[in-house]
């Protein structure tokens, strides 16, 4: 007898249960959308990681808290060069609530000499 494979249940990512506003003119004068490729917060489960342009030379991403995502728009996925993809959202996020926005850089002297030339 063949085996087949059974159906596995997906697993839903938080974003998915926000859910459309009823006045989108209401929703634009008091929070701000911000644009990018959601993650899960490495160890802050309260928190969501959103990365700019995850395929950009010049990264940078911003750090949420949930409770201050009100609406969460699917944007199209954008793929790299190898075809894989990206999911993409615009997130909503009250006015006055505190984020972090993060832009890792190397660290290197920027004025040309070394400690061994000086």
């Amino acid at each position: 007898m063949p085996t087949t494979k059974q159906p596995q249940e997906a697993v839903k990512f938080e974003i998915q249960t926000y859910r459309r506003p009823k006045d989108r003119k209401a929703l634009r004068s008091t929070h701000v959308a911000f644009s990018g490729s959601p993650q899960r917060h490495p160890y802050d489960r309260e928190k969501i990681i959103l990365i700019a342009d995850p395929y950009s030379t010049h990264n940078f991403f911003y750090e949420f808290f949930k409770a201050d995502i009100t609406y969460v728009e699917e944007l199209p996925s954008i793929v790299n060069l190898n075809g894989e993809t990206v999911t993409m959202v615009r997130v909503w996020i009250r006015k006055m609530s505190i984020g972090m926005r993060c832009s890792p850089f190397i660290v290197e002297d920027t004025t040309g000499e070394t400690i061994e030339n000086k």
